[in-house]
């Protein structure tokens, strides 16, 4: 939970006893300080989130503390109390950076309302930065896209799951969208309304992980120049999703065990316990459980996390949502680009069919905002795309699986709809494209049977050599490739 706390800084014993007492009596914690320099000694040992201080002092007055609070510790609130006649003195405060000024003899309603107001505004400032991490993520990863039979399941689960406070872990492949389904479990819980709180683990080495995730103390390792929050603390009342969480140290590994058993945990170099109400929803690439035999994982820890396991299917599993991915990543490229691009061509689509997708939903994500930039026309063609996607290794493909029809591809899919229709686990892909894909490839083979001679081509498939070198043309084949060269067997 977070936690308040208000420094008041007078070089009079009477009015610092004062003002502590009527703090407590509305619950706030405060400490007092005697001067400015103790006060910017005490700022920094300890975080506090206001500073009250009288304008006149001896050494150092109210606005000359001011200017040093507002260098060395921005964050911090500062409310000037004052007497009647030093009024324009205190409005010289404002204008240098003090949130109000309090003119004694105040009511204690008054001073109680000023800090209430600087709490809200902490508060409000807390969430914007909250929002504007949403924000930045929202506009690089979009909703779940896809309708077959591999995401109706993943659907279910989500629905399933939401409803809960269980820990969740969800296991697959780089790329094939982990953290959008612990984004959509979190958005459809209990806890929407709360932060969704993310932690790269391979990205930090051990010491800036754990503090990363429980926060420190001012001086708790070099560079630690501040107090920091961590993002348990960030996430409370929300959701923390720990991406890669198979890369965990061992060390911080028995840390994180006591957070989900205990919610609570110490920020590091600090010893105040502290609470938290946040779910926490893992995702890795790794084999947890092989991990944990190997000992590079703690077999509680993996229990812990392990109560709901959610498999990310990846794009080779469900290839049938191809062109809507396609056509969603499309859309959205084209707007952030400002280009009218609204549609693939039939051997584009096919190409981008027949891959096999190491990358997953990432990689096409990737290719099709590529195109968007390449593209010089209204409609994604071959050219467009990168050489590996139009020239997989190994047989070229050849469309026997269900693919979804072509209304379902091109519409502007942003959220997904489980419904009760049955599914045979098959898919087709669009008549047209079916074809287009096998007629490329038999040109490509007749060409290659024929050195890339057109005219003899034409004749052995007999066709017309206009028509020949007009479907070429269309489906981007580089008769160069086929010079002097013979299929296997000729």
């Amino acid at each position: 939970m977070s936690e308040r706390k208000i420094l008041i800084v007078d070089d009079n014993r009477e009015n610092l006893e004062f003002l502590g007492v009527l703090l407590e009596r509305y619950g706030w914690e405060s400490d007092p300080a005697d001067s400015g320099a103790a006060a910017l000694r005490m700022l920094e040992k300890t975080h506090y989130d206001i500073v009250i201080t009288d304008l006149m002092m001896p050494a150092m007055n109210g606005i000359e503390l001011l200017g040093r609070i507002k260098e060395e510790f921005p964050g911090v609130e500062v409310v000037i109390v004052t007497a009647y006649g030093s009024i324009p003195t205190a409005i010289e405060a404002i204008k240098r950076g003090a949130y109000t000024y309090l003119l004694r003899p105040f009511e204690p309603e008054e001073v109680a309302l000023t800090v209430k107001k600087i709490f809200e505004l902490i508060d409000i400032r807390s969430q914007n930065s909250l929002l504007k991490e949403e924000l930045s993520k929202a506009l690089k990863y979009d909703k779940l896209v896809g309708s077959g039979l591999a995401m109706q399941k993943v659907y279910r689960l989500i629905d399933s799951v939401a409803v809960t406070n269980s820990t969740v872990l969800v296991m697959g492949e780089s790329g094939c969208g982990k953290e959008l389904i612990a984004r959509a479990i979190h958005m459809k819980s209990q806890r929407a309304e709360g932060p969704f709180v993310k932690v790269s683990c391979a990205a930090l080495p051990e010491t800036l992980l754990e503090a990363e995730l429980f926060g420190h103390e001012k001086g708790a390792f070099t560079g630690a120049v501040a107090q920091r929050k961590g993002r348990f603390e960030l996430a409370d009342r929300g959701t923390l999703f720990l991406d890669e969480i198979g890369e965990i140290p061992l060390s911080i590994q028995v840390k994180l065990l006591r957070v989900i058993q205990e919610r609570e945990f110490e920020r590091l170099g600090g010893t105040k316990t502290i609470k938290t109400d946040t779910r926490i929803i893992s995702a890795t690439n790794r084999n947890l459980k092989e991990e944990v035999e190997k000992g590079n994982f703690r077999e509680d820890l993996y229990y812990r996390l392990n109560v709901i396991t959610i498999e990310a299917p990846t794009l080779r599993e469900h290839k049938q949502d191809i062109p809507t991915l396609a056509y969603h990543f499309l859309n959205r490229a084209a707007a952030e680009a400002g280009k009218e691009i609204n549609s693939v061509s039939d051997t584009a689509l096919a190409a981008l069919a027949a891959y096999d997708w190491p990358g997953n939903v990432r990689e096409l994500q990737n290719i099709m905002e590529r195109a968007v930039v390449l593209c010089r026309g209204v409609a994604i063609e071959m050219p467009d795309l990168p050489d590996f996607v139009r020239e997989p290794e190994g047989a070229p493909f050849v469309p026997e699986e269900l693919e979804p029809r072509e209304p379902e591809a091109k519409r502007a899919a942003t959220d997904y709809v489980v419904t009760d229709e049955p599914d045979s686990g098959e898919y087709l892909l669009p008549l047209r494209v079916a074809k287009g894909a096998w007629e490329k490839n038999y040109i490509e083979r007749a060409l290659a049977k024929f050195s890339g001679n057109i005219s003899h081509t034409a004749d052995a498939i007999e066709i017309a050599r206009k028509n020949l070198q007009e479907k070429i043309k269309a489906y981007d084949i580089d008769t160069q490739k086929f010079l002097g060269r013979k299929t296997a067997g000729d």
